[in-house]
């Protein structure tokens, strides 16, 4: 494993360095000046998370290719579980919940309830609703749902204290002596019996497993927004958590959800530290997973990711302003393990992946700044000669760097004829690929003027809490979308009519920056609309293998219809 780390380190410095060196060329080429600095200091800031995340997904899709079993071969916990051993530990299936559509948790509910039955391993697993909702007419739905149902157990807390985080922490302290294994679901969360049973038969014969985190895909779509994001995001997390599982071992991620937490060690050594409020970003950590998985292997448990496709799945947003909402709260979770990486005791890879975790949300504000930069650079009057097929061959360079965790992963199901009829063919799955490449040439910009914009709000006090996301899919009004997305639209303008008056060769250069941000209203409304995703479902595209398997463990439910009726009466 050692060995593993020095390679990926070494791939990614003597990436970084020759990059470094290009951009450096491209400047002194040009004529140096203040800003020029400022370009490649803040090119380098923003480079390392793309860098990693690229050879992450070689080395994952090297695996994927050549390994007989890649699950096994990036997890010893899996080659140390005997198949089909009998389930002996009792496991709180806990479903946290604040201010969430009733009905829609239900249907999961049941579906899960009536997958477990079907397997004769119901006696070993409980269900649990955690609410943190203090909204009344919720609050009176949630009680007359959950709180009637044999074998549901429901609570609602009377302050949302330490949200998600500490609403599982109050029922694992709650629970400890009882219970051993508690499976972490979040209330978009569905899994097929098999996989759950698959996870705790995996920790069940390894006992210093204290996390294990399954490849959490995308549900079913009919928003065109979520349907193109997940068939690109299933495509990129595939190669990218293979990777990931191969270097990191035992100290592997935790997303905090569709995950199997050993229920002694969390309660003894995974307590989430509270900074005053007053502090900035101080309070209650909103991002509690990474930093659970940093503790838990600082205590000498071991994390661990199956990186298999197998009977997990989430909701995607099903449009961009719900996209960014959430994405935010992410970002403010994540910049808060700045209190934390100094912390006694943590192990070298653990104090990485809080970095790392930062580093994800610092490029959007260095790559804005990089951008300013660079237009200050031409405004000073250089005079120096554009290395011009340098310059074109970094840009492209650049994008397939981003491209690369989305276009392996399609590469890799080409090359597999088995895999490309689960994806429905080559043309299917290619049109698929295009139209995923599109919509992240798009997306891009709005959401690195978006963090940016909200990084810059934190720093005077801004703050997001946790609460439901928008998941029902519905039409984005045009006014809505411009009220939220004004900020990319004027960045495109005032990028644009500074790129004309510097250099206006370089235009065709920044379209897709350009793009995204010009067009961002109507690609959000787009997007959204519902007609689109009909026929998107209707065709075919961007369809992902899973939705077959999705509707077979959905169809075990023969009590959905029925919870949806009581949540009616309520």
């Amino acid at each position: 494993m050692r060995a593993r780390r020095k390679l990926v380190i070494a791939l990614n410095l003597a990436s970084w360095c020759g990059l470094g060196v290009v951009m450096g060329y491209i400047n002194y080429a040009t004529g140096w000046s203040v800003a020029g600095v400022a370009v490649l200091v803040l090119f380098l800031i923003a480079l390392p998370w793309t860098l990693l995340a690229f050879w992450n997904s070689v080395i994952g899709f090297v695996i994927l290719c050549c390994a007989r079993d890649p699950a096994a071969y990036t997890n010893d916990a899996l080659r140390e579980t005997p198949p089909g051993a009998p389930i002996e530990r009792l496991t709180a299936i806990c479903i946290a919940i604040r201010h969430e559509d009733v009905s829609r948790v239900a249907s999961r509910l049941a579906t899960m309830r009536e997958d477990l039955r079907a397997t004769g391993e119901a006696e070993h697993f409980e269900f649990h609703v955690l609410s943190d909702s203090n909204q009344p007419e919720i609050c009176a739905a949630e009680a007359a749902v959950f709180g009637s149902q044999d074998g549901v157990f429901y609570r609602r807390r009377p302050a949302n204290t330490g949200f998600k985080a500490g609403n599982l922490r109050d029922f694992a302290c709650a629970a400890l002596g009882r219970v051993d294994f508690m499976l972490v679901l979040d209330a978009d969360s569905l899994m097929s019996a098999a996989a759950i049973l698959r996870l705790v038969r995996v920790m069940q014969a390894n006992p210093r497993l204290g996390i294990l985190q399954t490849l959490v895909t995308g549900r079913p779509a009919a928003s065109p927004f979520a349907r193109i994001f997940q068939f690109g995001m299933r495509h990129g997390m595939r190669t990218h958590t293979t990777g990931i599982a191969w270097w990191q071992g035992s100290s592997g991620p935790y997303w905090g959800h569709n995950a199997l937490i050993r229920l002694r060690p969390l309660v003894s050594y995974c307590e989430l530290p509270v900074s005053p409020e007053r502090q900035l970003l101080g309070g209650h950590l909103l991002s509690h997973d990474q930093v659970e998985a940093t503790l838990m292997r600082a205590a000498g448990m071991e994390v661990r990711v199956i990186a298999e496709e197998f009977g997990s799945w989430e909701e995607n947003p099903p449009r961009l302003p719900d996209f960014i909402s959430r994405d935010l709260r992410w970002c403010q979770g994540n910049l808060q393990y700045l209190r934390l990486v100094g912390r006694p005791g943590l192990l070298p890879m653990g104090r990485f992946q809080l970095c790392n975790a930062i580093a994800m949300y610092l490029g959007a504000p260095a790559s804005v700044l990089m951008l300013t930069a660079g237009v200050l650079h031409g405004l000073s009057g250089s005079r120096g000669h554009v290395p011009g097929s340098l310059a074109f061959g970094m840009y492209f360079g650049m994008l397939t760097l981003g491209f690369a965790p989305r276009l392996l992963g399609v590469l890799q199901v080409m090359m597999r004829p088995a895999e490309r009829r689960r994806w429905g063919g080559a043309p299917r799955l290619l049109a698929g690929a295009m139209t995923d490449a599109l919509f992240t040439l798009m997306i891009g910009p709005v959401m690195m003027v978006a963090q940016t914009r909200f990084i810059v709000g934190l720093l005077f006090g801004q703050r997001i809490i946790w609460e439901a996301q928008q998941r029902e899919g519905q039409s984005l009004p045009f006014g809505e979308a411009a009220r939220g997305l004004w900020p990319q639209l004027l960045l495109g303008f005032c990028f644009g009519a500074a790129l004309w008056r510097v250099s206006p060769g370089s235009l065709p250069w920044a379209l897709p920056t350009l793009a995204g941000s010009l067009l961002a209203v109507p690609f959000a409304c787009v997007t959204a609309w519902p007609r689109l995703g009909r026929w998107m479902m209707r065709v075919g595209l961007c369809a992902v293998p899973g939705e077959k398997e999705h509707e077979q463990v959905v169809g075990t439910s023969a009590r959905a219809e029925s919870w949806h009726g009581k949540v009616k009466e309520a």
